[in-house]
């Protein structure tokens, strides 16, 4: 996608609004182009460089097999984030961020190696030996659980990164990425600070065709991640074969050659025949007569 017609997709879908003057941060100025009635107007050339950029070191951390968790608790970012992470396998987190989710991680996993054995209970057949009322707590306790750790019960490490729709709303999930030293990306709108995030994508974070512009290119890029990990685990399965098959063949041609020096080896062996004894002479060790 050449960044003309990435920047009039981007006009289209209102990206390019900001918040009013009076809420702006002033460390968002390097990507302010301009204020009309009151607003701030972000510069798209600066939303393309910083989306270029995030969507290259997010391909970059695909390809190499690691996990870059979704994070968007925002009612109008909820259904397009989580629909995007499911897309490209990732972890999410849209309905409410827990304390902890990331610095008390062990914790976090105890609940939801919790949720899976309810739902082990209740998908084998075990739960009916309960009452009705046991078996009706147990399904919204797993119902609660599975809306808020449904989206990361997949993972059993931190991930490599974050990627967040509003840093300022999701300043809580940005504190625990940043104390783990863990790599973070975020939509950045005029009233944030970008120097907060690793990657900052200056752009409306409240809009929803703006934000479903941005979340799709950027699992785009993910997803492209994701096929060259595979063609290049299948390119290495590929010569794995064929290294195992010319070592087959070269240990085959061994024994094969062995096989023939030996047969050599016995045959000349058993074609040498024996070496005669000469026979005593009649008169060998007698006295010739008359001496």
């Amino acid at each position: 996608m050449e960044n003309t017609s990435l920047q009039q997709q981007l006009l289209e879908a209102g990206v390019h609004f900001g918040h009013l003057k009076k809420k702006w941060n002033p460390k968002m100025l390097p990507y302010i182009f301009a204020e009309k009635k009151g607003i701030h107007i972000i510069d798209l050339n600066k939303t393309v460089e910083g989306l270029q950029e995030a969507a290259a070191a997010m391909k970059a951390i695909a390809r190499s097999g690691k996990k870059i968790m979704f994070v968007a608790t925002k009612k109008q970012a909820k259904e397009i984030v989580q629909e995007s992470a499911k897309r490209v396998n990732m972890p999410f987190v849209t309905e409410r961020w827990l304390g902890g989710m990331l610095t008390n991680f062990n914790t976090v996993r105890k609940s939801v190696k919790k949720m899976q054995s309810i739902e082990k209970l209740l998908g084998d057949g075990s739960a009916e030996n309960l009452t009705k009322k046991e078996r009706l707590t147990l399904t919204r306790d797993k119902d609660k659980m599975e809306k808020v750790l449904g989206g990361i019960s997949q993972i059993s490490r931190i991930p490599a990164a974050l990627f967040m729709v509003d840093i300022g709303h999701e300043h809580i999930a940005l504190a625990e990425a940043k104390r783990l030293n863990i790599g973070t990306f975020g939509m950045v709108d005029t009233n944030c600070d970008p120097n907060k995030v690793d990657f900052a994508i200056p752009a409306n974070d409240d809009a929803t065709k703006s934000i479903a512009i941005i979340v799709n290119y950027i699992t785009a890029a993910i997803a492209e991640g994701l096929q060259e990990r595979q063609a290049d685990k299948d390119e290495d399965d590929n010569s794995d074969v064929e290294e195992s098959a010319e070592a087959k063949a070269a240990r085959f041609e061994e024994r094969v050659d062995g096989g023939d020096d030996k047969g050599k080896r016995s045959r000349g062996a058993g074609s040498a025949a024996p070496a005669k004894r000469r026979p005593a002479s009649a008169g060998a060790g007698r006295r010739p007569a008359g001496k």
